[in-house]
């Protein structure tokens, strides 16, 4: 039997504070309409001070175990991508097991900042195909919040907080028709969140704990980067483009998201789009969104679906999927 990997449910959580453009002017000197114009932000999630990306990664797993009728017991695997764990260790993906009262599974965290929850998906698949793991559960779950200044324009305005995540299983119906992961770490010096308890350099100790961010040579290099990775998936597949149905992309900059689409010849309206309300939410960005047409209807059975994400190191990845 040739094995898939399918998605059979699908989960999100956002917290319940809304944090909007005017009120970060009110602190740092910007305003709504340059945000906007920038970004394609208007507001953000932030988290409340008792939740954890444990915590909400439990809610985004529950939605996803519920919608794919799955006993927590079934899991053979967990696999949580964040960059804002509740400890060093144990992994966060450990800590969401317990929460999920499930004894026998393997549970492990990815790094890969932004490209996490692709990254993750990728690991999942593999494990499916080669007949190891028969359900995987891969969350992606960040508190972006607590390590960005939030005095510093370039980077406050960016980010918020949220969980999302997927349910695979085994199937002899194709889902997961391939996954293309990369990283670079020659750039490691443009994007950064620098350990506070092990900072290598005087710079690093008094940027600690918070995102460091050039953003218009990150911009640069995603866009060409992600113009790549599409032409390689495509390749993969022998597939055109105008086979794609739905785009779902990392929620980083509009701008960045356009020139996709654009490289696709796709319409905005084929696009998943929640970057307005949500801002950059890292490793759930993607996962979240996907949640988010699944559930409204947008993305309906049998449509094929790329899904793809820049983060820092740089890593990058795509994942084409026949929902």
């Amino acid at each position: 039997m040739i094995r898939y990997s399918r998605v059979i449910g699908t989960g999100g959580y956002l917290p319940e504070e809304i944090r909007t453009n005017e009120q970060i002017s009110r602190t740092v000197d910007t305003s709504d309409s340059w945000i906007f114009e920038r970004t394609g932000i208007k507001s953000r999630r932030i988290a409340a001070p008792h939740e954890t990306s444990s915590s909400m990664a439990e809610i985004a797993a529950r939605q996803a175990l519920a919608a794919g009728a799955c006993d927590p017991e079934d899991i053979d695997i967990i696999i949580v991508a964040t960059g804002t764990p509740d400890r060093v260790y144990p992994s966060t993906a450990c800590l969401l097991q317990q929460r999920l009262g499930i004894k026998n599974c393997v549970a492990f965290d990815v790094q890969a900042a932004c490209s996490g929850s692709i990254f993750a998906l990728s690991i999942a698949d593999q494990y499916i195909k080669s007949g190891a793991a028969k359900k995987v559960l891969v969350v992606g779950s960040e508190l972006c919040s607590r390590i960005v200044d939030w005095t510093d324009r370039s980077t406050c305005i960016l980010f918020g907080d949220g969980a999302g995540a997927l349910l695979l299983a085994v199937s002899a119906e194709t889902g997961i028709l391939s996954t293309h992961i990369h990283s670079d770490g020659e750039y490691e010096d443009l994007l950064y969140c620098p350990n506070p308890q092990v900072a290598a350099t005087l710079h690093e100790q008094q940027q600690a704990g918070y995102i460091s961010m050039r953003g218009s040579e990150v911009f640069k290099v995603a866009v060409n980067t992600l113009e790549r990775i599409v032409d390689e998936t495509l390749d993969a597949n022998n597939m055109d483009k105008s086979e794609i149905d739905w785009l779902v992309p990392h929620q980083a900059n509009i701008r960045i998201i356009a020139a996709t689409a654009k490289k696709l010849k796709m319409s905005m309206d084929q696009v998943v789009v929640t970057l307005e309300t949500q801002g950059n939410t890292s490793s759930a960005s993607v996962l979240l969104a996907f949640n988010e047409a699944v559930r409204d209807g947008r993305i309906q059975r049998g449509q094929v679906v790329l899904l793809e994400a820049f983060g820092a190191g740089f890593t990058w990845g795509s994942a084409l999927i026949r929902y």
